[in-house]
């Protein structure tokens, strides 16, 4: 098995130029929305609002002012699917159609998918989405048939600022660390790492340097497995149609013994 590969996003020079979205649609052969017709969401620049099944990569305008407006700053960042050590969807998919690669990355396998939707309830970063064409669940693929080649995934080939930066996550780890050390040096003593190590599901193969709190970006601060809870739930809710069917059966028995009562008084 190759060595884990992953990117390293840098918000603190992203610029919000969205040459990753394009790279990625055009590499992956993604349809537009309102028929090509680019259209604002009224969040700020934002044009394509969340990831989806036809939008894997998506930046982020995130707009913080004062009270009296007079001071301010944008926080941007290009988020995508975060390739989990311990992947909840690919632990619920029921048909083995999510898998993980030679290089630990998480790949949904479209031809195996029967679009019952499990992957996207169970994916705490709300990455996952059905693709209306196709009917199947999709997300970012880290560029798998690139990387089958021998080449960089799109979206990182196209970053203008090395905001998104692509490589063996060992190395990308090493490379963080020394960015936020060079950062706090510089006075951004906010900067740290979200999911660089193995607290967050046991590591995030696509992890951020970010200056603000995880929600402040859309991002849960502390994720969880619901796959975990999946098994419990499922018990419950048969055990719950047991003692229904139960009491309907004590009521239909009890009912007709009341009948024949009735009709020997009769």
């Amino acid at each position: 098995m190759a060595e884990p590969m992953g990117f390293y996003t840098d918000t603190t020079v992203c610029i919000g130029c969205k040459a990753c979205e394009v790279a990625c649609k055009e590499w992956n052969q993604l349809p537009s929305t309102n028929g090509g017709v680019n259209t604002l969401s009224g969040d700020s620049y934002d044009n394509t609002r969340r990831l989806d099944g036809i939008h894997w990569r998506h930046v982020k305008f995130i707009e913080q002012f004062t009270e009296d407006r007079k001071d301010g700053r944008w926080l941007l960042m290009s988020d995508v699917c975060k390739h989990c050590v311990k992947a909840p969807c690919l632990e619920v998919c029921p048909t083995g159609a999510i898998v993980r690669t030679e290089f630990d990355t998480v790949v949904i396998q479209s031809d195996a998918c029967n679009g019952c939707r499990d992957c996207i309830s169970a994916c705490p970063f709300g990455v996952i989405e059905v693709n209306p064409a196709s009917g199947t669940a999709q997300k970012c693929t880290l560029c798998y048939d690139r990387l089958q080649g021998g080449m960089e995934p799109a979206c990182s080939k196209a970053c203008p600022t090395q905001s998104i930066q692509f490589g063996t996550i060992k190395e990308l780890r090493d490379r963080a660390q020394k960015r936020v050390e060079q950062l706090h040096q510089n006075g951004e003593k906010r900067a740290y790492l979200y999911g660089a190590d193995d607290k967050v599901l046991g590591g995030l193969n696509s992890f951020y340097l970010l200056v603000d709190k995880p929600e402040v970006y859309g991002l849960p601060p502390d994720p969880q497995l619901p796959s975990r809870n999946l098994a419990s739930a499922s018990w419950f809710s048969l055990l719950g149609a047991l003692l229904v069917g139960l009491m309907g059966m004590i009521n239909f028995r009890n009912r007709g013994a009341s009948i024949d009562e009735q009709e020997e008084r009769r």
